[in-house]
């Protein structure tokens, strides 16, 4: 007793001369140590306290480790892309355990409508306060769940046993978000969230939970193009004989494009407000019991919602074409429109649509863990989880988005100019042709057009088991063990399209008619703050869920269009593994080894039910409707693949401080889950394709192979100090199996081209009168005179005399059309393929194994604290290689494969901890790179450009239970911008504002 208590009183001694580092330094270090003592290249971010990691959104933190980078939507980081691959090759775990993902995508992001169907994990939808430590692996592991080529991500949240002390602890935090962008939401919105845990004196039993709350309200000004239309004169001819130009010659063209070069023309410009509101719920409960000193059970249970609505309200001008005049850029591969201008008679239309988009994403996960440590030696572990992932329509009509479309037929004329890298868009008004004559722009214009709704419902359930023997020795551990995994995913997509007015505005003055003082005006260019904006000082804003059942009630008449398909993919995975871990020395000097191998067998069965097309409706000049039938069409198919995937680390201390590793690992990535859909899809033209439209189709394939890599990685590490290293790395990954685009020109569901120039047709007869007339082959001149010869009863030659004796009225130029009577014959018919129509062709593309890459790169990373004086530095740099790279100036009408994701990233954050204070400031940038190839018709790859955003946190400990804080995401308000194939063809830019966050926290 003496001997013991001599012992307790030393030890206590020595206990008051440890110095216990807390905070960010503190949080770095056991990254530190989790690098430093993992087998392979392992990196990870810790929380700084309980309830205290070190941003607020999980891929923010992320995008500090080298070789991660992330994707923004509304300013928040949202995906992930490590070492080249996208999202859906990432794995992420909770806990171990492969999470579901049912996202559907739309909110805040360029285009109408997404449905879903990746395999890409969402990191917005979970609270940063719950997670413990975010671990990322980047080599292969035999013990890793499989799926992850980039990396698999573990994201670890606290358990009650795990906590040194007994009792209660915990934090509670509040804050208050300012967003810059705000305009009709609120200025302060709440953030809450608590964690609080709970152990006996034993350390038997234990309890902790989990709660967060967030809301945001934003809003964002952008502007997009519907597309840019690219033409090879080769196959299409020189643009100086297209329907551009004006048959007399008169168009004015500058810049014209060079012999053989390929042009691009815009087919719209559009100016958007998008008001976005997200509300978040998180919450976790976790359980866990000792009924023996060798036995510990866990349960918990994992909660997550988000809503997100996105209310946008647009204005589009719409060329008609041909131009009055149009400037080229033609420095580069594809000379791209930079100026266009048309004049019309006052009634050709400005669009105004109307849009709200809504989701709410769901995740539920119940889980059971159980460890049995035999001996001091020998442990079972059996780990089990049920966890369903759901995304479905949220708006006041059950939608994922409804779209109500309405314009004006009041232009004058309109232009738009894209030399500053942005449309700038101009007009002229004149309401007295088919407004209300009062010589303003308001909604006693606007007359109504079409109503669509697209409503897409996923759910993604995972069930997974998986049983472990680990057996440790002296210098090694054995570990061996099972997996299986019932995946399924799946996916109904409904949509619906009904006529109001039509295309051509049948009717003026109906949305004021119907919907009387639901349409309200606002300044749409004063949102703008930093992108050039042109003409947009009237604009129009309503709820589209309130216009659309008034709209549904007042064309009752007029027919819906149905589509839509249930999708279904089940995949069985059944694993058994093996990794083996020794210590020992090699030359005199500390080393380890760890070597493992994965068999893993995988059964696919897909399934569709599909509406089928039945017609091709030619509605107006540009604008086509797929209108399905009544049947469904049921598709079905199947596939098996098995993969054995060893894993091999060594490591060496070369030094006490310097650590060398080695790694090489075989893992797989599997696609999409739309991509293994059964279904096929009909697209409809962008334009007439006499004149040059273009036709998709897709199928999809449950044959696809996963992604195969074989992965090569060496690294240098040196820990100089506690707190401090540098690290270099190269990695290399030979990758088969990539998606490829194997397109066929078929027809598809025997459908009719009323387009096609085809001889004995009515549109073959068409352009034989526009050649013989000598005037503008156009689409709205080929439209107006199908619908002629249809409204006489296929007489051409009484088709042509009305059509004759239209040219040059009302003021119209001589060899032109009035507008007014054009949009009266695209108001009153609508054209439908014929028996004397031919088959319409559809390149039909289906995803195929047929594509090999490599990737390699360079990782640089290091932090280090100077001494005592508080000051540290921290940063990364990744450098990103492939060997397949898009030709901008590629023929639009062959298929190409790039791989998506390359570029070089950095980041580099100063901090500060001293005195109860700690600050943090980070500037983080990403390269341009390529986000999707082969995108519709004309098979172009779009680009993000380079991005970087400033972030700041500070902090204060007033004691040791309470702290304040302040801080700014994206302090200097940097925007976004992607393009179309070459930097001058502007796709979508995004303007973005500084959010700053007000928050105290408790701690007890």
């Amino acid at each position: 007793m003496p001997a013991h208590a001599q012992d307790a009183d030393a030890e206590a001694e020595a206990r008051q001369d440890v110095v216990v580092v807390t905070g960010i330094r503190s949080a770095l270090e056991e990254a530190m140590d989790i690098k430093r003592n993992a087998d392979g290249v392992v990196d990870a971010i810790s929380a700084e306290d309980i309830g205290k990691f070190p941003d607020t959104n999980l891929a923010e933190s992320l995008q500090r480790i080298t070789g991660v980078s992330i994707s923004r939507t509304n300013g928040e980081g949202s995906e992930i892309t490590v070492r080249g691959f996208g999202p859906d090759f990432n794995l992420v775990t909770l806990n171990g355990r492969t999470m579901p993902t049912a996202e559907t995508r739309l909110i805040g992001q360029r285009g109408n409508f997404g449905a879903g169907g990746d395999r890409a994990f969402d990191f917005s939808n979970l609270a940063s306060e719950g997670v413990s430590t975010l671990e990322v692996y980047k080599t292969g592991q035999a013990t890793l769940p499989t799926g992850g080529i980039g990396a698999t991500v573990n994201i670890k949240t606290a358990r009650p046993l795990d906590n040194s002390e007994a009792g209660f602890v915990g934090s509670g935090q509040v804050k208050g978000v300012m967003d810059d962008s705000v305009i009709n939401g609120d200025d302060i919105t709440p953030e809450l969230s608590g964690i609080a845990s709970w152990t006996d004196s034993q350390n038997r039993m234990g309890v902790s939970l989990f709660g967060s709350y967030a809301k945001r309200d934003s809003a964002a000004p952008t502007q997009q193009i519907n597309d840019w239309l690219v033409f090879d004169p080769a196959v299409d001819g020189a643009f100086e004989d297209s329907g551009y130009v004006r048959g007399d010659g008169s168009t004015q063209i500058t810049n014209s494009p060079k012999e053989g070069q390929l042009y691009a023309i815009p087919q719209d410009s559009r100016y958007d407000l998008s008001e976005i509101s997200r509300e978040r719920i998180n919450g976790q409960l976790v359980l866990q019991f000792r009924p023996m000193d060798n036995v510990t059970l866990t349960g918990d249970y994992t909660f997550a919602q988000n809503d997100s609505e996105e209310l946008r309200f647009e204005q589009t001008n719409w060329f008609a074409t041909p131009f009055d005049e149009i400037i080229f850029n033609n420095n580069g591969p594809v000379a791209s429109a930079a100026y266009m201008q048309e004049n019309n008679d006052g009634s050709k239309d400005i669009g105004f649509e109307q849009t709200d988009r809504a989701t709410r994403d769901t995740l539920n996960s119940l889980g059971f863990n159980a460890d049995w440590e035999l001996n001091e030696n020998m442990s079972f572990i059996l780990d089990a989880h049920s966890s369903i992932s759901k995304s479905r329509g949220n708006n006041a009509l059950g939608h994922s988005a409804t779209f109500v479309t309405f314009g004006a037929p009041v232009i004058l004329s309109h232009s738009v100019d894209y030399r500053s890298g942005y449309p700038v868009q101009t007009y002229t008004i004149d309401d007295s042709v088919r407004g209300n004559d009062n010589g303003i722009l308001d909604a006693g214009d606007l007359g109504t057009q079409v109503q669509r709704s697209s409503t897409a419902n996923a759910k993604n359930s995972i069930d997974e088991i998986d049983l472990r023997f680990e057996w440790e020795m002296d210098n090694s551990r054995l570990i061996v063990g099972g997996n299986y995994r019932d995946s399924t995913f799946s996916r109904a997509v409904s949509t619906t399209q009904q006529d109001l007015g039509s295309w051509g505005i049948g009717n003026p003055g109906d949305v004021e008619q119907f919907a009387p003082g639901l349409v309200t005006t606002y300044c749409l260019e004063c949102t703008f703050d930093d992108l050039p904006v042109g003409q947009a000082d009237v604009a129009f804003r309503s709820n589209p869920t309130q216009l659309f059942p008034i709209f549904a009630d007042a064309y009752s008449g007029n027919s819906v269009n149905y589509g839509g398909s249930n999708d279904t993919v089940n995949e069985e995975i059944t694993s058994l593994y093996a990794q083996f871990q020794m210590e020992g020395e090699f030359f005199a000097r500390p080393a380890r080894m760890n070597a493992g191998v994965r068999y893993e067998e995988t059964e696919v069965t897909s399934d569709t039910l599909q509406t089928v097309p039945e017609v091709i409706v030619w509605g107006s000049d540009n604008d086509f409707l797929v209108r399905n039938g009544p049947d469904r069409q049921s598709v079905s198919g199947s596939a098996s693949y098995d993969y054995l995937l060893p894993n091999l680390d060594l490591q060496i201390d070369l030094t006490d401080d310097i650590v060398a590793r080695a790694s090489f690992s075989k893992t797989i990535g599997r696609v999409a889950f739309a991509n293994l859909f059964a279904s096929t899809t009909a697209n409809a033209p962008n334009r007439p394709t006499a004149l040059g439209g273009q036709v998709t189709g897709s199928s999809q394939n449950p044959s696809l192979l996963p992604l195969e890599s074989d992965n090569f990685d060496i690294s240098l590490e040196w820990y100089f100090d506690e707190s401090s290293y540098v690290s270099i790395g190269y990695f290399d990954k030979r990758v088969k199996n990539f998606i490829g685009n194997g397109v066929v020109d078929r027809s598809l569901f025997d459908l009719r081209d009323p387009t096609s120039g085809a001889a004995g047709s009515r549109s073959g007869d068409a352009l034989d009168i526009i050649a013989d007339l000598g005037v503008d082959e156009s689409e709205a001149n080929l439209f107006t005179l199908v619908a002629l010869i249809d409204a006489n009863g296929g007489n051409v030659a009484a088709a042509r005399s009305e059509f004759q004796s239209r040219l040059g009225t009302d003021g119209a130029d001589p060899n032109a059309l009035p507008q007014s009577y054009v949009d009266a014959i695209l108001t009153q018919y609508d054209v439908v393929g014929d028996a004397n129509d031919p088959l319409l062709v559809f390149a039909v593309g289906q995803p195929i194994n047929n594509r090999e890459g490599n990737i390699d790169g360079l990782e640089l990373a290091g932090q280090h604290f100077f001494g005592d004086t508080g000051f540290g530095v921290a940063g990364s740099y990744t450098m990103v290689n492939g060997d397949v790279e898009l030709d901008p100036g590629a023929s639009p009408a062959v298929d190409q494969f790039a791989l998506t994701g390359l570029s070089d990233t950095y980041n580099i954050t100063g901090i500060y901890e001293n005195y109860g204070f700690s600050a943090r400031l980070a500037y983080n940038w990403r390269d341009t790179f390529l986000s999707a190839t082969n995108q519709t018709g004309d098979r172009s790859g779009v680009y993000v450009e380079d991005y970087g955003q400033w972030d700041l946190n500070v902090s204060y400990d007033i004691n040791d239970q309470i702290a304040v804080a302040f801080e700014a995401i994206n302090l200097t308000g940097e925007d976004q911008r992607t393009y179309h194939r070459v930097p001058e063809q502007v796709y979508y830019a995004y303007e973005l504002s500084p959010r700053y966050i007000l928050s105290a926290r408790y701690r007890f």
